[in-house]
């Protein structure tokens, strides 16, 4: 988390662009519900190549990787996320791959597991990847979505796979528990 002692914040504030951290450097639900899923089913992704899209600080990545993935590739537009997935990584003793950008106008990566906490926040966000989920669900993708429920989840094209209670700072209430799922795209 950022903190005023902490190295993520340290590192978001390193060019005094904005004096607010990052939206990543938080406890959203989406993201630590799938962790606690992975947690719970290592075998979603044991021996499998996986990609964490919108990894923000890596955790769900980390966890990927503590859980038996052959390789993950962690995901972010921000480069800020992209150095801090990398550092928490390495405080957590292991290896992630990274990409900074875009990817959702490519085609589907190859891999066996996509993995994707807290994509569906805002509208356009929305709009913009869920074509994207569902190429790569076509291509044979297991496509998994971590989420509290917010509005442009689009619950039609998905299966509830699991709930948990976790911690949600998206919510807009610091550390106020919010019933999460993890969903598989169909």
């Amino acid at each position: 988390m950022a903190t005023p002692k902490s190295g993520l914040y340290r590192l978001a504030m390193a060019d005094d662009s904005d004096m607010a951290p990052p939206y990543w450097a938080y406890p959203w639900a989406g993201g630590t519900v799938l962790a606690h899923y992975l947690f719970d089913h290592p075998e979603t992704v044991t021996d499998k190549h996986v990609v964490d899209l919108g990894t923000g600080s890596g955790l769900v990545a980390i966890v990927a990787m503590k859980c038996g993935a052959s390789r993950v590739l962690a995901v972010d537009i921000d480069a800020k996320a992209i150095v801090a997935a990398q550092l928490n990584a390495q405080a957590n003793n292991v290896m992630i791959e990274t990409r900074l950008g875009d990817i959702t106008g490519d085609s589907p990566p190859a891999v066996d597991v996509l993995l994707a906490g807290d994509i569906f926040y805002d509208e356009a966000l929305a709009e913009h990847v869920l074509p994207f989920l569902q190429r790569c669900s076509t291509a044979g993708i297991d496509v998994l979505i971590g989420d509290p429920g917010r509005a442009p989840l689009p619950s039609g094209s998905l299966v509830r796979i699991a709930d948990y209670s976790v911690p949600d700072f998206g919510g807009g209430i610091r550390n106020m528990a919010a019933n999460s799922a993890v969903y598989r795209l169909s």
